[in-house]
């Protein structure tokens, strides 16, 4: 059986040195509050690093110990499912402070360009023997796959479930993969208010499909011209951060108006859309 490429041949393919102090680290952290910069945090590590990718960069950069010491460069990893790891990037250790008010260590770093095409896309296993989430490049690590990416890695349309700031940066974005599956069909979707549990359900009867309506959302800031959702981002011009963005059910691109709002007729009586939700009528 033919030996897998290890994620150490394919970065020292792109420029870094066998000599080159280099750890491995694996963020996958457990804990319910992640404090970074003395706040704390209600997320996961993933949510943290897709919403909010500078602040994912300062809790990689706060150790309570000192887990780089005399290393020049840390390879970065999302840990996933069992222990399968994502390339989030190559970080040269800038500097290392010590009088930090929040850490005990804070490290300055900067990401090493040449390797941002493998970013999100190389998945390694981290190794069911060796769990530390620190390790010295030493220990090998196979390659599993190489990926489309989390934006270009379309999940499936029973399977769309978009934080807002996730519907933006696909839209704003244009990913192709993303727009070319959103623009072949229409559908029944639902906008779900995850601050107060309230649902808003839609439908889709247009040429571009559920691209086109979308894309509405992405322009209006969140509430797609919706009554009862413009309120609430008039009232919070940041209330859009409590959306959830769901495909219900897939119709035809040709699909008429009249069937296509009867089906989310349908769809509103199930779930209390109109009775307890958001929508209007």
């Amino acid at each position: 059986m033919e030996k897998k490429m290890t994620i150490q041949e394919l970065l020292y393919n792109r420029g870094l040195k066998k000599d080159d102090k280099i750890v491995l680290v694996r963020h996958k952290d457990k804990r319910e509050a992640k404090v970074i910069r003395g706040v704390p945090y209600i997320k996961s590590v993933y949510d943290i690093y897709r919403e909010q990718p500078e602040l994912f960069l300062e809790y990689q950069a706060e150790q309570s110990d000192d887990k780089f010491k005399g290393a020049e460069y840390i390879v970065s990893f999302l840990g996933e499912e069992g222990t399968l790891s994502r390339f989030l990037g190559v970080y040269r250790i800038e500097e290392t402070i010590t009088t930090d008010r929040h850490s005990a260590y804070y490290y300055m770093m900067t990401e090493v360009e040449g390797f941002k095409n493998l970013k999100e896309r190389v998945i390694i296993d981290w190794g069911k023997g060796t769990i530390a989430w620190c390790q010295g490049m030493h220990n090998e690590k196979e390659i599993v796959e190489i990926t489309p990416g989390f934006d270009n890695a379309f999940p499936g349309y029973p399977n769309v479930i978009l934080k807002y700031s996730q519907l933006r940066d696909i839209i704003n974005n244009a990913y192709p993969v993303w727009k070319r599956m959103l623009s072949a069909v229409n559908c029944i979707y639902s906008i779900l208010d995850n601050k107060t549990g309230q649902i808003y359900i839609g439908s889709t009867y247009n040429k571009l499909g559920i691209w086109g309506r979308w894309t509405v959302y992405f322009d209006t800031h969140g509430h797609g011209n919706n009554v009862s959702l413009k309120a609430l981002i008039e009232s919070d011009p940041k209330y859009a951060k409590n959306f959830i963005y769901s495909i219900l059910h897939i119709m035809p691109i040709n699909v008429s108006p009249e069937q296509a709002i009867k089906e989310e007729t349908i769809f509103k009586n199930k779930l209390g859309a109109i009775s307890f939700g958001l929508c209007n009528n």
